[in-house]
């Protein structure tokens, strides 16, 4: 999506930043180990292939990647987010998505979005540290308090059918990760169904407000001028 290309969401636990071109060689690098292939049902894909779904990514209407990193130094209160020292690559520690689908009732009939989370935290050392609730908190608020409208818009524009609506988020996560099952179990998401045919469990939650994490701001992404990919 292009909504949030110059937006960086910073709060006292993380900070949420646009997937640039800049971040695809430490991406390509989590996802060559198979664990997290695994963990986040993804193939591996060379780093020419990367690049160009970051490009896609970037332009696809219904899916919003932020990159997740270490919370920002010297605090959130800064009006900018320097890209490439903020976000440097030892600061990076996972992704964040939403992908939006349509949502159908029971006869079929298709009615407004269904929006499904998934968030990664690569590296064994980084994780257990709150970084995956600090980034989901983060992201829940953005999109469904502070952008909600505007990232419907977006996706019904790039729809076959035009609905701003919103019925559900859905995630849906390995049956062995206990420790995401009971992070999103905690934010208000129920088990729908037993374990698919993928190994996966479904989780839905049909609340759609969220408050704001402890410091939460929205900053400008500020690039080089020689650097707006």
């Amino acid at each position: 999506m292009k909504i949030n290309e110059n937006i960086a969401v910073a709060t006292s636990g993380v900070l949420l930043v646009p997937y640039d071109r800049r971040h695809v060689p430490t991406y390509h690098a989590w996802m060559e180990d198979e664990a997290v292939r695994a963990a986040t049902a993804s193939e591996r894909l060379t780093l020419e292939e990367e690049y160009e779904n970051q490009e896609s990514w970037r332009a696809s209407g219904d899916k919003l990647t932020f990159i997740v990193c270490r919370a920002k130094q010297g605090g959130t209160n800064s009006e900018i987010v320097l890209a490439g020292v903020d976000d440097a690559p030892s600061q990076m520690v996972g992704d964040i998505n939403f992908f939006l689908t349509p949502f159908e009732e029971e006869d079929g009939t298709k009615r407004g979005f269904s929006g499904e989370i998934d968030v990664m935290i690569a590296g064994l050392a980084d994780r257990g540290k709150g970084y995956g609730r600090a980034a989901v908190t983060a992201f829940l608020h953005y999109i469904l308090q502070q952008q909600r409208e505007a990232i419907l818009a977006e996706a019904s524009s790039a729809s076959s059918f035009k609905s701003t609506a919103l019925h559900q988020l859905v995630v849906k996560i390995q049956a062995t990760n206990a420790a995401s099952i009971g992070l999103f179990k905690s934010l208000g998401f129920v088990q729908n169904g037993c374990v698919n045919y993928f190994g996966e469990v479904e989780l839905v939650r049909k609340d759609l407000t969220a408050d704001a994490p402890p410091g939460y701001i929205e900053h400008v992404y500020q690039r080089d001028a020689a650097d707006k990919s």
